[in-house]
């Protein structure tokens, strides 16, 4: 019987092995040093907010594994032979495979900061530094944060729920201002502000951690000279792909590990899918390394159909993502690029009362719709992929903006006076489509 070894039981891995088991009777195993059940990482933060228990974020029983014939190996791969198909792990007696799913996910970053490695210092990604984290924060008053994104988001919030004060040091000039654009990025900082305990510092860098005797942090300097005590620093600048025991191996690595378009890799029988895996040719406008709970799925999803006989390519659709900043929540549908491309033009609306913003982005001389960041308000997926695939006009989307809202019921309605700002700014004559219509249209869809 054909054996798949699978190492990394995230989004990615349990998804290959959970689709192979439906299409297949091949032995499977899992192989992860983080733990031996499959959780929902981005929930980690719950159980350390006290929202959740740890055994509430894992999706499926223990007993579910052993029903599926799915063994589970929790343990360290410290080489892969892959002449001979074979694994060498810390503990347990080698193993060999037929066919290898790399799925190792991602690590925090570390950018050779004198004092990196002191105790109190981490990222947040794994169980295991969730552990780490309620051993490094048990009785501290004041943290700092390096980093504005998403991780650095939930590592405040987490932080900010123990009564602990935050002081975030971003490099740019706002918050995410990296990935955001400016309009966007200044409505999540003002935002961020209104929040007690949280102090943002933007245009400061790290220099150095200063430890105490016993080698735990107790204040960071700056690259501008600021002395800041804390007892606890979170690593939030980005992830890498976790490969660093590959990278001695045949195995074609640049920032991640190497892949064609069926997320196979330079080796025989081996596949990377997840965080670790960097496209060769990146797909339509996608990033070669796409570090998402989501498209981990969909990249399991697609190289169970390959391993199982049915050849498949990754073809992912249009980008999207969702995230919280606190209580704000922030949708994106298409590309809202940081910058504007030549050819590119924004209408931006903000409520007036409430944190409401969005930003449609549009070509300028064709209007066809590009993407869309909502905040504040939840739209609909399905309907924003549809006027993406259709090439629809920036006009069609706003017209029939009401059938995107998520829920009418219980979000309160913006529609008219984004259109009326719209029509107003750039001289159109855009009108909602009647109500009965869009409600018509919303009961065929269900």
């Amino acid at each position: 019987m054909e054996h798949v070894v699978i190492i990394g039981n995230g989004i990615a891995g349990v998804t290959a092995a959970r689709h192979i088991r439906k299409k297949s009777d091949k032995r499977i195993t899992i192989i992860s040093s983080e733990s031996k059940y499959f959780f929902s990482r981005t929930a980690l933060m719950y159980v350390y907010m006290g929202h959740m228990r740890f055994e509430d974020i894992q999706p499926y029983e223990n007993h579910f594994w052993k029903k599926n014939r799915i063994d589970l190996i929790e343990d360290y791969v410290d080489e892969v032979d892959f002449q001979s198909k074979t694994l060498k792990l810390l503990q347990t007696p080698p193993i060999h495979y037929d066919q290898l799913i790399l799925a190792t996910g991602s690590k925090s970053n570390k950018f050779g900061w004198k004092g990196q490695d002191y105790h109190g210092v981490q990222g947040l990604y794994s169980k295991k530094d969730l552990d780490l984290m309620e051993q490094n924060t048990r009785g501290i008053k004041e943290a700092v944060l390096i980093g504005g994104g998403l991780i650095g988001v939930e590592m405040a919030e987490m932080l900010l729920s123990r009564d602990i004060n935050v002081t975030f040091l971003i490099r740019e000039k706002t918050f995410w201002g990296n990935a955001l654009p400016e309009t966007d990025s200044n409505f999540v900082t003002q935002h961020l502000k209104r929040h007690h305990g949280l102090t943002l510092l933007f245009e400061e860098e790290l220099d150095e951690i200063i430890p105490d005797d016993s080698k735990r942090v107790k204040e960071i300097k700056t690259k501008k000279g600021k002395i800041i005590p804390c007892q606890f620093v979170g690593l939030a600048a980005g992830v890498s792909p976790n490969v660093d025991f590959l990278k001695e191996s045949e195995l074609e690595i640049d920032k991640g590990i190497l892949v064609n378009p069926d997320l196979s890799t330079n080796q025989k029988d081996v596949y990377a899918i997840g965080d670790c895996a960097q496209f060769k040719t990146p797909i339509n406008d996608r990033a070669p390394l796409e570090q998402v709970w989501y498209t981990g799925r969909m990249m399991g999803e697609t190289v169970a159909q390959t391993i199982v006989g049915n050849q498949m390519n990754y073809k992912p659709s249009h980008w999207f993502n969702s995230a919280k900043f606190f209580d704000l929540e922030y949708q994106t549908y298409g590309r809202v690029w940081s910058e504007l491309k030549e050819n590119e033009s924004s209408f931006v609306w903000k409520h007036d009362k409430d944190e409401v913003s969005l930003n449609f982005v549009f070509d300028k001389n064709s209007k066809e719709f590009k993407g869309v960041n909502t905040f504040g308000l939840r739209l609909r997926h399905e309907l924003f992929e549809k006027w993406l695939t259709e090439k629809a006009s920036i006009q069609e989307v706003l017209q029939n903006l009401k059938t995107a809202n998520f829920d009418p019921e219980f979000f309160k309605s913006f529609e008219k006076d984004v259109v009326d700002a719209f029509n107003h700014q750039f001289g159109e004559s855009v009108k909602l489509a009647p109500k009965k219509w869009w409600r018509k249209l919303m009961l065929d869809k269900v």
